[in-house]
C-alpha cells in the first residue's frame, strides 16, 4: 500500500500557532464573562447566612426562596412596571422622532443642516452630569409656573431619557439612511407614493437594522440609568435601578436577593437582545436593489 502523504496546508491559511492562540484567548474571554454570572445564580441559590460567608464555588444546599422573597422585600414588581413604561415610551418616542429628523436631514437641503448636525453631534460630548441640575431647575419651574408636575412623574424621566438618546439615534439613522439609494425614493414617487409613503414604504424597511439598533440603544440606556432615576423620581415613580438599593437596610444587605432580583431584571434586556440580534447583523439593504 502507497504511504498517504499529509495534506498540504494553504498558502493563505492562518499559522497554527495564531489559530491556538485566538482558542486561548476566546476562552479567557469566555471564562471573564460566564464568572460573574455563575457567582450571581450560584449566590441568589444560596440562604442569606451561605451568602454573608465565606464564598464556595459550590454551593453545599440551593434554595428558590430569594426569589420569591425578592417581590416583598421590596416592591418589585411596581419598580418593574415603572420601568417598563419608562423605558418603551423613550425608546418609542426616540425612534420616532429619530426617523423623521434624519430623514429630513437625508434627503432634503435645508440652510443650518450642517449647524443641526454637528450641534447634534457635539451634545455626546458632555457628560450626562451636566444636565443634572439644569433639568431639575427646568421641572421644579415647569411646575410652579403651570402645575405640570415634571419633577417625580414618569413623564419627566422619559423627556429626560430623550435627551440622552435622540442626539446619537438621530446620528445614527442620518448614516443609515444615507446608505438607503435615493432611486428607490424616486421609484416610490413616480408609483404614486408621496415624502411619507416613500419613507414609511422604502426607506424605513431597508433600514431596519439601524432602527432596530437605535431601539436597542434607547431601551438600554434607559433600563439601566441611576444617576437621574435616583433624582428625578419618588417613591411611586422609582425604577429598577433605584430601586434595587432597598434590599441594603441599616441592619444588613439582603446579598442573595440582589443577585436573585438582578437576575430578574436583566431578563428583559437579554431576551429582546436575543430576539432582535439578527437584524443587527443584518445588511442594510438586503434584497432592497436586485
Amino acid at each position: 500500500m502507497s504511504r498517504l502523504s499529509t495534506p498540504l496546508r494553504s498558502p493563505m491559511a492562518a499559522p497554527r500557532s495564531f489559530l491556538w492562540s485566538r482558542r486561548i484567548f476566546l476562552t479567557l474571554l469566555t471564562g471573564f464573562v460566564l464568572l460573574p454570572a455563575y457567582v450571581m445564580l450560584s449566590s441568589s441559590l444560596k440562604p442569606l447566612e451561605d451568602v454573608s460567608g465565606k464564598f464556595r464555588w459550590l454551593p453545599s444546599g440551593l434554595t428558590i426562596r430569594p426569589y420569591i422573597d425578592i417581590w416583598t422585600t421590596v416592591p418589585l414588581a411596581k419598580y418593574f412596571v415603572n420601568s417598563l413604561i419608562v423605558a418603551g415610551a423613550a425608546t418609542v418616542c426616540s425612534v420616532m422622532i429619530a426617523v423623521f429628523a434624519a430623514y429630513a436631514v437625508s434627503r432634503y437641503r435645508f440652510r443650518g443642516k450642517r449647524v443641526f448636525t454637528v450641534t447634534v453631534l457635539s451634545t455626546q460630548m458632555f457628560p450626562g452630569i451636566l444636565f443634572l441640575l439644569p433639568l431639575f431647575l427646568i421641572y421644579v419651574n415647569i411646575g410652579n409656573a403651570t402645575g405640570i408636575a415634571l419633577f417625580g412623574s414618569r413623564g419627566g424621566l422619559i423627556l429626560t431619557y430623550l435627551t440622552f438618546s435622540l442626539p446619537f439615534s438621530i446620528w445614527m439613522l442620518i448614516g443609515y439612511f444615507d446608505s438607503v439609494p435615493r432611486d428607490l425614493d424616486e421609484a416610490a414617487l413616480v408609483d404614486g407614493c408621496g415624502p411619507l409613503g416613500a419613507l414609511f414604504r422604502v426607506v424605513v424597511p431597508a433600514a431596519i437594522p439601524g432602527i432596530v439598533a437605535v431601539a436597542v440603544y434607547a431601551f438600554m440606556t434607559a433600563w439601566g440609568e441611576v444617576l437621574f432615576a435616583s433624582v428625578m423620581t419618588n417613591d411611586m415613580t422609582r425604577t429598577l435601578a433605584v430601586g434595587l438599593q432597598g434590599y441594603a437596610t441599616q441592619n444588613d444587605v439582603y446579598w442573595n436577593q440582589v443577585m436573585a432580583a438582578s437576575l430578574v431584571v436583566s431578563v428583559p434586556v437579554v431576551a429582546g437582545f436575543l430576539l432582535l440580534q439578527r437584524y443587527l447583523v443584518t445588511g442594510l439593504t438586503a434584497g432592497a436593489v436586485k
